[in-house]
């Protein structure tokens, strides 16, 4: 069977015949054949042009000549199994590592089935025989079809994935200068207010030592005592707005928020760590800092919790910290809600980070009051030593024993 001389191209136009069903009518691709048989080749056309297909069509039939003209657009691939010194199958190889996303249809004039189910799950969109060419066209355009639902969807997953990566950059971007907005309140609290605060004491004060009336003395009194509270208002303020005991590190910041709020609250709230010191990765003490107020403030206005224990651990290159009450625990459907921002705002927060939260609810709380929540997050860390330091006489596997002090 004589071979043609190289590459030929081939422009069907439908003619006269057997009429083509409307879904086909006009239908036009581009067609890379390879195929060694100028004669299977017609053939192959003549089928297509019957069932009312537009083709522009390309013939090679080596190896050299297919994958140089796979630098060509296409929108679709036919191919012979048996060629010499190529196949198929090699074919459909080359073709994916070149990372193109084309239909590939394989024709043989005698194929296996273990060859067949190799070739479909190499990506193959489907297999034909030479002796049963009626079904070409329909798999010619069950292919196409397929390849543009097949590409739609990667492009939909692009973008998706493409809005995700913008929303998580903003949301990282918003956290950023949200913190730096309250630092610069913060300061601005302690250098304005504070100081005015502190003058207008001194002022007080004096004017109550050198008044000679009991009446303006006794009240000069009821005016340090409110001026105390309004000093300690301002002090909480700052401390929420800036959390200046984050610079004793994460371990001393918890302990000091967990006994702040069993003091303003009553129930026991108990700290456990598995270091007595951490040293970890910039932003992650804040985010857990505010992941551990934002739980606790959760706790105090809906749980009605008598009883809430905090841990942290560092080992195997992750920071968990979990916060689990006996309250009465959170329903799915307020887990569903479309206006829990508090919880999204756990996960957005932890996203900065490259962490995660994970929340559950149910059953008998850890001390068999009520059904009890539990807030866990987990924060990858990556340090030598695993980033962490358990003070003097510490060893670098000592994360793996997680000795827990405990605060009450």
């Amino acid at each position: 069977m004589a071979a043609a001389a190289g590459p030929a191209f081939v422009i069907l136009v439908p003619m006269s015949g057997a009429p083509a069903s409307n879904a086909r009518q006009g239908l036009a691709c581009r067609l890379l054949h390879l195929e060694d048989s100028e004669l299977d080749h017609s053939l192959a056309l003549a089928y297509l042009e019957r069932a009312g297909l537009r083709v522009e069509a390309v013939r090679v039939e080596s190896r050299d000549e297919f994958t140089r003209a796979l630098d060509e657009p296409w929108d679709i691939v036919l191919s012979d199994y048996n060629l010499p010194g190529y196949s198929g199958l090699q074919a459909l190889t080359d073709l994916r590592e070149r990372g193109l996303d084309l239909p590939f249809i394989l024709v043989s004039g005698m194929i296996g089935e273990d060859t067949a189910v190799e070739a479909m799950r190499n990506g193959a969109s489907d297999y034909l025989l030479k002796n049963n060419l009626a079904r070409l066209a329909p798999a010619v355009e069950h292919a196409m079809a397929a390849g543009e639902v097949r590409r739609a969807r990667a492009e939909a997953d692009r973008q998706l994935a493409a809005s995700r990566q913008r929303l998580s950059e903003l949301a990282q971007h918003l956290q950023t200068s949200v913190e730096t907005e309250r630092h610069a309140i913060a300061r601005e609290i302690h250098d304005d207010v504070g100081g005015s605060l502190a003058a207008l004491r001194f002022e007080l004060d004096w004017v109550r030592r050198h008044s000679p009336d009991p009446a303006v003395r006794q009240r000069m009194g009821t005016a340090l005592e409110l001026l105390t509270h309004a000093t300690l208002a301002s002090q909480r303020i700052m401390q929420n707005l800036r959390p200046a005991i984050l610079e004793q590190g994460l371990v001393a910041a918890l302990q000091w928020m967990a006994d702040g709020f069993a003091k303003r609250t009553g129930a026991r709230c108990s700290f456990r760590s598995s270091h007595e010191r951490m040293t970890l990765p910039p932003m992650v003490p804040l985010v857990a800092y505010r992941t551990a107020q934002e739980a606790l403030t959760n706790v105090t206005k809906h749980a009605g919790a008598t009883r809430v224990t905090m841990d942290l651990s560092l080992g195997r290159g992750v920071l968990s910290l979990e916060i689990t009450d006996n309250g009465r625990g959170i329903a799915r459907t307020d887990l569903a809600k479309a206006q829990s921002f508090g919880i999204r705002g756990l996960h957005e927060r932890a996203s900065t980070v490259g962490g995660w939260v994970e929340l559950s609810s149910g059953g008998e709380g850890p001390y068999g009051i009520g059904r009890g929540t539990t807030l866990i997050l987990s924060v990858p860390v990556q340090s030598p030593e695993d980033t962490s330091s358990t003070g003097a006489g510490s060893r670098p596997d000592a994360a793996e024993e997680e000795v827990w002090s405990t605060k009450y």
